[in-house]
């Protein structure tokens, strides 16, 4: 890609709560249209510049059948129109890849590329089945019966997991390294009263109540995070028996949206906290591994999208990863040659948590401050997906 780019700045996310946590009752994409309306007010970008937009949440709530006409209406951009986007855990990257055609092919000019998901309190659908016996029909709990059993490959996501860990002889103590540390390089972003955290997200965060008229509580950051350490991490059992993987060793359900804005170079600079700063919409790849084996469907996704970008795994100053369990960034690194112990700076899905469909792009929102802290450069998202699939991006940040 040649014609995309992201202005600096122009994106935001909410804190992220563990399910059932302070944002459990939130509808998704008012939500979404709440906090965006926020984020294009506080950075003086008005409605009126979007020509197109895209959505992208996978738990279906209420009225969702009308997707991202009805949030950019609720934002002001009424005459804007497009699709919703849901590709499980590759929402993110998805969405901004079908942003960034929308700029590169002429399209649009400026889109407004917005992402949310609640699992917390998710849909109980009742499939009728007329020709079963007595007619009796079908029904599903959405985000924990997905979450367990895969209907093609006939196994959990943490099968998946646990079959990688098995491939690539991945211990649990391995496992509970990689946790540690990424806790460490999560707790860079609390430092200094959270100033990583407050480039792109507003704190203290109000949390309205359903309806978007009043506070009803107030959150300083992200919630539900663990506080994992290398004693408790040891006692811990693992999932399932005879396996390598605990509840340590994986992400936890949450709640939660972020947007960015899609655009050409000259608009990019326009609307930009930083006109000196571009951010550079490079390549993507996608790739599906074999059955259960999800965690490194991230492997050739990467290489197809470092391949586009005319580049190597040397050559990306950040790397960040949709991490659900840390067997991911341990296989991803013994593959690609990426330093296990660098990727993922300043945080990760894996402790923040996974709200599904924001997930990878808070991932992008910080591999881009990553890379204006240090100057500039290549950075790289790589995430697996239900059904042993993965979505990767190449960003370049530049002076």
């Amino acid at each position: 890609m040649t014609a995309s780019f992201i202005p600096y700045g122009a994106y935001w996310c909410s804190p992220f709560a563990r399910w059932q946590g302070s944002l459990q009752h939130l509808p998704s994409i008012e939500f979404a249209a709440h906090l965006t309306r926020q984020a294009l007010e506080s950075r003086k970008i008005s409605a009126d510049v979007f020509d197109a937009g895209v959505l992208g949440m996978t738990v279906p709530q209420q009225f969702s059948f009308y997707g991202l006409p009805w949030l950019t209406g609720l934002v002001g951009a009424t005459g804007v129109g497009g699709p919703t986007i849901s590709q499980a855990c590759a929402t993110s990257a998805r969405v901004l890849n079908v942003a960034a055609q929308e700029v590169e092919t002429g399209s649009a000019e400026c889109v407004l590329a917005v992402t949310t998901d609640r699992l917390s309190n998710g849909p109980h659908l009742f499939y009728p089945r007329p020709g079963a016996p007595g007619g009796i029909g079908a029904h599903e709990d959405w985000v924990p019966d997905n979450m367990g059993w895969d209907p093609y490959a006939k196994a959990d996501m943490t099968q998946t997991a646990e079959n990688c860990a098995s491939k690539w002889d991945v211990t649990t103590e391995q496992q509970h390294e990689v946790v540690l540390r990424r806790l460490e390089q999560y707790r860079d972003a609390l430092a200094n009263d959270s100033a990583f955290l407050k480039r792109f997200m507003t704190l203290p965060f109000d949390v309205p109540d359903p309806r978007f008229r009043k506070t009803v509580a107030t959150m300083d950051g992200d919630e539900g995070i663990f506080p994992s350490t290398a004693e408790g991490l040891a006692k811990l059992r693992t999932v399932k028996e005879g396996g390598t993987i605990t509840f340590g060793g994986q992400t936890h359900p949450a709640d939660g949206a972020a947007g960015m804005v899609v655009t050409t170079r000259d608009k990019a600079k326009e609307l930009s906290s930083d006109p000196a700063i571009s951010i550079e919409v490079v390549s993507f790849g996608q790739a599906r591994e074999e059955k259960s084996y999800m965690p490194a469907a991230t492997i050739p996704a990467a290489r197809q999208a470092l391949e586009r970008a005319g580049i190597g795994i040397k050559d990306c100053t950040a790397i960040k990863s949709h991490n659900p369990f840390a067997v991911n960034d341990i296989i991803f690194a013994k593959e690609t040659g990426a330093d296990l112990m660098s990727m993922n700076n300043y945080g990760s899905s894996l402790i923040w948590g996974h709200p599904q469909g924001p997930t990878g792009m808070r991932a992008m929102i910080e591999m881009i401050e990553e890379l204006a802290i240090r100057g500039g450069g290549y950075g790289l998202f790589q995430g697996c997906a239900a059904g042993d699939t993965s979505m990767t991006a190449v960003l370049k940040v530049g002076g």
